[in-house]
């Protein structure tokens, strides 16, 4: 890895430049701080401040945190949060700190204003958790990014090789099974850990995707043997340990999504409930302790793995983005950027994958098409279904009583089998 990139290393390929004494509720996010090379100022892109926030909810015993919990947050049948507040003053009050210490820092526009848009070409990781069309947009990202030279690793699932590869684009395999999490989450209406008989599958996932995440970003191509250590990181909030691990290379973070997750006061978490417009906000904040949460123990093993110090049980500002450069991938006239969204967080809008060029549909469905009106197209994509039996007869139902034709895909739920 090139030394402008690097800082110095110790032997076990991690940068030597970490601080230590991680105390009981302290936390620390890798440098903010700028490197030069070849007359190029190349700002990293995310915290490094060093937080000392002593919070009393960390000196409670775990029995008192389990109820804290317990008493501010209920998990809905839909797989929702029903957050209020109002039930526990200390919790809002801390969770608010948490925020104060997740803004935006002032000297960023300065920084933002000295870039030079000459930027290095760089070995890129993306990082993707999720379904298909978790993955699409990230292959049009990559490949734009490599039109600018810069080489582009996607890892994902191993059911996505092919799709990326197809589309010109590196591949290195993550942990976990899309499918299996699909179903998860459809059936649980979210992807937050619900039902107790459910748990162990979900965690056995979420462990294989956090550990998979340092050999997506340092080890060799699996087919080439090509050398690759990532020299900046772009990954989706799913991907559950990309701050630690660009913390552990010290490489740039950028985050992407395509639905919001940093805190705003203008609408609550797309996973939560609450019925004060005031804890908008909070309900980020929330959101992000439940998952981290479920994972703490994983990603302090990880942590122990990057020879990085453990974080305390309610710090979320680990889990939290709110301080990393963000791009949202919607358009903002589907929904504008809210106000309160800082200089480091933009709605970018739709990435296209261009997939349908060269397309030749068989003979038979070409004559199909053109012996009558247009069809209605009804899909569902990756998401799967309890029952597709009854979801296809109801599809059928209503073109036979709206006298539409209509072309069903048959998708991950397998509609029509």
């Amino acid at each position: 890895m090139d030394e402008r990139f690097s800082g110095s290393v110790d032997a076990d390929g991690f940068p030597s430049s970490r601080r230590e004494g991680f105390g009981h509720s302290k936390s620390t996010t890798a440098t903010s701080s700028r490197f030069r090379g070849q007359d190029h100022d190349f700002v990293r892109s995310y915290s490094d401040r060093l937080l000392k926030c002593d919070l009393t909810l960390d000196m409670l015993s775990e029995n008192e945190k389990m109820k804290i919990i317990e008493k501010l947050v209920k998990i809905q049948k839909d797989g929702t949060l029903e957050v209020d507040v109002t039930r526990s003053a200390l919790v809002a009050s801390e969770l608010s700190e948490i925020d104060a210490f997740g803004s935006v820092p002032r000297d960023v526009e300065e920084v933002k204003s000295g870039f030079s848009k000459s930027v290095p070409k760089l070995k890129i990781a993306i990082l993707v958790v999720g379904t298909r069309g978790d993955v699409q947009p990230f292959i049009a990202l990559a490949k734009r990014l490599q039109e600018f030279g810069h080489h582009v690793r996607l890892a994902s699932h191993v059911n996505f090789r092919t799709f990326v590869k197809s589309a010109g684009v590196d591949f290195y395999p993550l942990g976990g099974d899309p499918r299996i999490m699909a179903q998860y989450m459809t059936k649980n209406k979210g992807f937050l850990m619900a039902a107790p008989t459910e748990i162990s599958v979900q965690r056995k996932q979420v462990k294989e995707i956090i550990f998979s995440l340092l050999p997506a970003c340092t080890e060799p191509d699996l087919d080439t043997g090509i050398p690759f250590r990532a020299q900046a990181i772009i990954a989706n909030p799913p991907a559950l340990g990309h701050l630690h691990i660009a913390e552990a290379l010290g490489v740039p973070l950028h985050i992407f999504f395509t639905f919001p997750w940093t805190p705003t006061n203008e609408f609550p978490h797309p996973l939560a409930r609450t019925p004060q417009s005031a804890t908008y906000r909070l309900s980020y904040l929330i959101v992000d302790l439940i998952i981290w949460w479920g994972t703490r123990g994983f990603i302090n093993d990880f942590r122990k793995k990057l020879n990085l110090p453990p974080i305390a049980y309610f710090s979320t500002y680990h889990g939290s983005i709110s301080h990393l450069p963000t791009g949202y991938m919607w358009s903002p006239h589907l929904m504008p950027k809210p106000k309160d969204w800082g200089s480091l967080v933009d709605v970018v809008g739709y990435c296209f994958l261009n997939l349908g060029t060269k397309y030749q549909p068989p003979l038979e469905f070409s004559q199909w098409l053109q012996e009558g009106s247009k069809p209605i197209y009804i899909g569902f994509g990756s998401m799967p279904l309890d029952d597709e039996k009854k979801v296809t007869a109801i599809i059928l139902d209503a073109l036979r009583e709206t006298g539409q034709r209509g072309i069903i895909s048959r998708g991950w739920g397998d509609l029509g089998s």
